[in-house]
């Protein structure tokens, strides 16, 4: 049986006498999109920077893969893909530029490469713009060069930070279903972080978290049955008591 894409346990962190993240734990699988919820303040983002190893925790363990992340940095970090909620996409590159620099940062070959690079573009109706700097794209058509760019070197877990903050509902609607699509089509795993729950699928799985603690996690259903809501934002409010996603 195949380990979970992450699995996190035990995990504390504190900001100095500040705790962010006060004994987490949950896991991914693959073929799952895991809704990440939580008010501001409640430990989203650090989580994502221990999972991405931009912080390193001293209590608790990461996973990727069935790969620790500190004594397996290297095995355990490349089926990682990564959309953060600032775009870093260089905007004096064209999209094609981009997208080989990465490839190229994870050895992958010219030809190679551009192969991946058409069949993700195309997913995502941008190949046509694969010759246009960075710089003349909308939000929304950067958020996907993004995801693009996340998926080329074929990671088993896409972690999502916000990556919808700022775009229009028709590309905002484009990315959700672009991303759910792939977790039914190829056994992809998602983190997603989102205060917006209108992107949460039915049968999207849930981690609330609030104030550095797990509220609640597991099948988005099975949560609201537990708590008998009618629906997420009564779920939310529940467990966060009333607090702003």
């Amino acid at each position: 049986m195949n380990p979970p894409a992450l699995n996190v346990s035990g995990l504390s962190f504190a900001y100095g006498p500040k705790k962010a993240l006060d004994n987490v734990g949950f896991s991914v699988k693959a073929g799952e999109c895991t809704i990440l919820l939580g008010p501001n303040g409640a430990g989203k983002s650090t989580l994502f920077a221990l999972i991405t190893r931009l912080y390193d925790a001293r209590d608790g363990r990461i996973e990727l893969c069935g790969f620790d992340i500190k004594r397996q940095s290297l095995k355990a970090l490349s089926r990682l893909g990564v959309v953060f909620q600032q775009t870093t996409l260089d905007p004096d590159l064209t999209v094609t530029q981009n997208l080989r620099y990465h490839a190229a940062l994870h050895g992958i070959g010219r030809k190679t490469a551009d192969a991946r690079i058409q069949t993700e573009l195309q997913r995502l109706n941008m190949y046509e713009r694969r010759g246009e700097k960075v710089r003349l794209l909308n939000g929304g058509h950067k958020r996907r060069v993004e995801i693009a760019r996340a998926l080329l070197h074929q990671p088993q877990l896409l972690l999502l930070d916000e990556p919808t903050v700022g775009l229009d509902v028709p590309s905002r609607q484009a990315i959700v279903d672009h991303v759910h699509e792939l977790v039914r089509r190829e056994g992809l795993a998602v983190l997603w972080a989102t205060h917006l729950i209108d992107e949460i699928a039915d049968d999207d799985s849930l981690v609330v978290l609030h104030q550095g603690q797990i509220k609640a996690a597991g099948k988005l259903q099975t949560v609201l049955q537990t708590l008998g809501a009618a629906h997420v934002g009564d779920a939310f409010n529940r467990l966060t008591q009333g607090a702003k996603p």
